[in-house]
């Protein structure tokens, strides 16, 4: 081979490990999502209910992405679900006290404007009585402040919540209740 034809070889060689190399950081750049400080609930039936599962909060910049896998709920029906005031979920889970309001606001939708921090989206059951869901909320936080909810509850209601009832929207008995702790 002559000297044209080894610089041509070397070149092609450098332009592929350049482009392998630029895959490889492509790829692991968006493999790789950064968290922040999370806290999670374990949810546990109240007396005479069988609602149990797992409630996720990660703190991600401004905002708290909150993921929640709930069974034993009646199927095909909304229930409320709510951040609470206290990390208590003892007495059929009323320790829990009020909605969290660290902002004094009315009870409301979050779609609507005003309302609770803690007044989170219905959970919507599937026929075999489970529910997920997957919000990002901006009105708490998992990282220490007034606007915290660790060392607060969540609590899932019978019947789901009308937004408009206050101070808590009418949501009915409360069936399943966790403390929400730091991870």
């Amino acid at each position: 081979m002559d000297r044209r034809g080894v610089k041509r070889a070397l070149a092609g060689i450098l332009v592929a490990a350049g482009v392998v190399a630029g895959c490889a950081t492509t790829t692991t750049s968006t493999d790789v999502s950064p968290k922040g400080p999370s806290a999670s609930a374990r949810l546990l039936p109240t007396k005479g209910n069988r609602a149990a599962g797992t409630v996720t909060f990660t703190q991600q910049g401004g905002k708290v992405l909150v993921k929640a896998n709930v069974s034993g709920l009646k199927p095909n029906a909304e229930h409320g679900f709510h951040v609470h005031e206290k990390g208590d979920c003892t007495a059929d889970a009323m320790s829990a006290g009020g909605h969290f309001n660290p902002a004094g606001a009315h009870h409301g939708s979050t779609a609507s404007g005003a309302h609770h921090a803690g007044d989170l989206p219905n959970l919507k059951a599937d026929a075999a009585g489970v529910a997920t869901l997957t919000w990002e909320e901006t009105d708490f936080t998992v990282t220490d402040g007034p606007a915290s909810v660790v060392g607060r509850s969540v609590v899932v209601h019978l019947d789901p919540d009308d937004y408009k009832n206050q101070p808590a929207g009418n949501s009915g008995p409360r069936i399943a209740c966790g403390v929400i702790a730091r991870n």
